[in-house]
């Protein structure tokens, strides 16, 4: 696992997006997510670990290309001339009219090879897309996160998985997180209760929740209309103690992007100015502002002065204390049976 802990030396950060159902648009979150951070500045990564539906090279505007092998490794997909903007796909590596009907080994093995093989090169955010649910490919993309990140040893045997923390997450470099996404439906409310239980066991931070087509968004003016029930989100984000990130609305514009051109259009000024309207356009704005927060809120031990001396023994405070909460969640976490 060597290789796998040096191709995550040069990755700051990696935002794993989650979904308890199908169809709340959690890839379109993605992608524009993605697009977004580059118009920041960022290098971005896409990984669709969507192995059954690989959607992520058609809503990103990249569907025909290829997956190019190197002395390195696998190069991914750059969708702009600058190259900060990076795909990875099995999208990439079969034909459109195959069907992916492969067991949970094999899933795992593709996994580990993306994971592996693929040599980004300097990255801020590595974006991971992945199906809905918690399934093989969840658990394998966790067991293999935490080896890759030194931020806690997780042991997984199929019957169950113990999260043990360890010194190493005091000096952790990579963040890893997790943004999940709903819509304000009751049935999707309900799927990501269990979404959150499953971040909470395999130590898997949450960044906060997105509710997506949170209201339609009127073709011909900025006014919002609920057209399902609204305040769930919300809710259940504060019931779960976890921070609502943004409230997408259902934007027909935006739909119709995610099909035909692609969001890389959105990385053009004029192009993002004239296709992505102001309520749209705040919602994703508000959620990259969360997710530079959450990144930025990580220790540095790089920091000097005159005081050195009480810094370093307000450090080793800190450090006590951290510890301390490590031992509590060691035991709390290996209290859950799986």
């Amino acid at each position: 696992m060597d290789r796998l802990k040096e191709r995550f030396r040069s990755i700051k950060n990696v935002v794993v997006v989650l979904s308890g159902k199908g169809g709340v648009g959690k890839s379109s979150v993605s992608s524009v997510l993605a697009a977004r951070l580059v118009k920041s500045g960022y290098r971005v990564g896409v990984l669709d670990l969507d192995i059954t539906g690989p959607n992520i090279p058609r809503i990103i505007g990249a569907p025909e290309k290829k997956i190019l092998q190197s002395e390195k490794g696998w190069i991914p997909v750059y969708v702009d001339e600058e190259k900060k903007l990076g795909v990875i796909s099995i999208g990439y590596l079969i034909k459109k009219k195959d069907a992916v009907i492969w067991r949970g080994p094999r899933k795992h093995g593709i996994i580990q090879q993306f994971l592996v093989d693929v040599n980004w090169g300097e990255l801020d955010y590595l974006i991971i897309d992945t199906p809905p649910g918690t399934s093989d490919e969840h658990i394998s993309l966790v067991e293999l996160l935490h080896k890759a990140i030194p931020t806690s040893t997780l042991n997984a045997n199929i019957s169950k998985l113990r999260i043990i923390a360890e010194e190493e997450t005091l000096e952790e470099k990579t963040k890893l997180g997790a943004v999940i996404v709903t819509t304000p439906q009751e049935v999707a409310l309900i799927d990501i209760k269990k979404e959150i239980n499953f971040c909470k066991k395999v130590n898997l931070e949450i960044i906060g929740l997105v509710e997506n087509m949170s209201g339609f968004l009127c073709p011909n003016c900025d006014e919002i209309h609920q057209i399902f029930s609204s305040g769930g989100g919300m809710n259940l984000a504060k019931n779960s103690f976890i921070n609502m990130l943004c409230k997408i609305p259902l934007d027909p514009r935006l739909v119709e992007i995610c099909d035909k051109e692609g969001v890389k259009i959105l990385l053009d000024d004029e192009n993002e100015k004239n296709n992505l309207r102001k309520p749209v356009l705040n919602a994703f704005q508000q959620l990259i502002e969360f997710v530079e927060n959450w990144s930025n809120d990580r220790k540095t031990n790089n920091d000097s002065d005159e005081d050195g001396d009480e810094e370093d023994e307000e450090d080793e405070n800190e450090k006590k204390e951290q510890m301390s909460k490590i031992q509590k969640k060691r035991k709390k976490m290996e209290s859950f049976d799986f």
